[in-house]
């Protein structure tokens, strides 16, 4: 297989799973079936499309393979036979024109599916970065912090008790939409934080998981335009998201956000992030994403690392975990902490963290201890640190930045 094939199977996969699968839990109403014939038709592509070329519009006959696939499965069985005759009149996918943006797409209609109040909250995000991103069970649970097993019975659980209640696949109407916002935004939420650093690979940044989180957070932005979390969670990417071309460098290495060249951030996503963030909090409403996105929005703003204004994140953060507690959360306030008062007084809560034990196994916990003993001036225990960090490194960037800050020490 040439190299450019490969890149353009992994580029449809990236681009192209969630609207495949998407596609085919709308007309076969099985879950399971459509993650299995997905996957099949991207065996195939990697099969047939060294020989007979990639294909105009890949998505499409990924589309087609799946439904197809599909089709042969459901005629080997006859209780299948009402779903038979809805694939049957489908119309073909290669003749469909492209979606509008703006119209909720099948993906659309998963997400809302997934996100069924009648499922715990933690199921409906799980399950729906797994049909719509197509994100691994183990990519999950690291997202989650939770061992795999756990995570794929919470997700086998999810699907069964979606078949079993019979939950309908749609955009619920508008008086039911609020009961699910919070799943859909924590999807959302989850989604785009796999794509802007994520959890295992080469790459640190996955700019199609990124991409859609945002074309679907304006979606929902639109449907809920009284939600005020939709606009700070759409805010939150899109100042995270103007950041994104500077974040490593032309050989893939990390940069540190006080090191990055804010000159290239992209100004036209900043203003549109303070636009939204500032409709958001007129409606008088805080949240975490709200919170969040101001946090963003102080980096975002300054024009220099130094014009940051740490002590001001500090308190955000503090907001941020009365309302929302995580230890990932208590991390980056002990980042802005330390940056404000002092990395002797960031590395008292770091400390702290890690007796408490919860982030156990997270490389960003003795990565951030590591800084603070090395800007204290304690070489030995912050390589020891670096080192720890650097066996829990999931993706080849960060890897390689903790090498070199060994190296540095040493």
């Amino acid at each position: 297989m040439t190299e450019s094939v490969a890149t353009a199977v992994d580029e449809a996969f990236r681009t192209e799973w969630g609207r495949v699968v998407a596609t085919l839990i709308r007309v076969t109403g099985d879950w399971d079936l459509a993650e299995e014939c997905a996957q099949e038709a991207f065996a195939k592509a990697l099969a047939t499309w060294p020989r007979d070329g990639v294909p105009r519009r890949p998505g499409a006959w990924l589309t087609t393979a799946a439904r197809n696939r599909a089709l042969d499965k459901l005629r080997r069985g006859t209780a299948e036979a009402n779903r038979l005759r809805e694939l049957a009149v489908t119309a073909s996918v290669d003749d469909a024109p492209p979606e509008p943006d703006d119209v909720p797409d099948d993906r659309l209609r998963l997400m809302f599916t997934c996100c069924h109040p009648a499922l715990p909250l933690e199921a409906q995000v799980a399950l729906t970065l797994r049909t719509l991103a197509g994100l691994t069970t183990p990519e999950i649970a690291r997202a989650f912090l939770v061992p795999e097993p756990a995570m794929a019975q919470r997700i086998v659980r999810a699907k069964r008790k979606i078949r079993n209640a019979r939950i309908p696949y749609r955009v619920p109407p508008a008086e039911l939409l609020p009961e699910r916002t919070a799943g859909v935004l924590g999807v959302l939420y989850l989604l785009f934080n796999e794509g802007y650093s994520a959890s295992a690979g080469a790459d640190l940044v996955r700019q199609a998981l990124t991409a859609e989180a945002i074309r679907l957070a304006r979606v929902v932005l639109r449907l809920l335009p009284d939600a005020p979390e939709a606009g700070g969670l759409l805010a939150l990417m899109l100042f995270h998201d103007a950041r994104r071309a500077t974040r490593t460098d032309d050989e893939g290495d990390l940069i540190t956000l006080a090191d990055q060249d804010r000159t290239r951030w992209d100004r036209a996503l900043i203003d549109e992030g303070v636009a939204v963030l500032d409709g958001a909090l007129a409606l008088g409403r805080p949240g975490p994403y709200q919170l969040q996105a101001s946090i963003a929005a102080c980096h975002a703003t300054a024009s220099h690392a130094a014009d940051t204004d740490w002590a001001r994140i500090a308190r955000l953060y503090e907001l941020v975990a009365k309302l929302n507690p995580s230890p990932v959360v208590e991390l980056n306030r002990a980042v802005a902490v330390a940056m404000a008062d002092g990395p002797s007084a960031g590395l008292t809560l770091v400390d702290a963290l890690a007796d408490g034990g919860q982030l156990a196994g997270y490389h960003l916990l003795p990565a951030t201890r590591a800084d603070f003993l090395r800007r204290l001036g304690r070489a030995g225990e912050a390589a020891e640190a670096y080192r720890a960090a650097l066996e829990l490194a999931p993706t080849d960037a960060e890897r390689r930045y903790l090498a070199r800050r060994i190296g540095e020490l040493q």
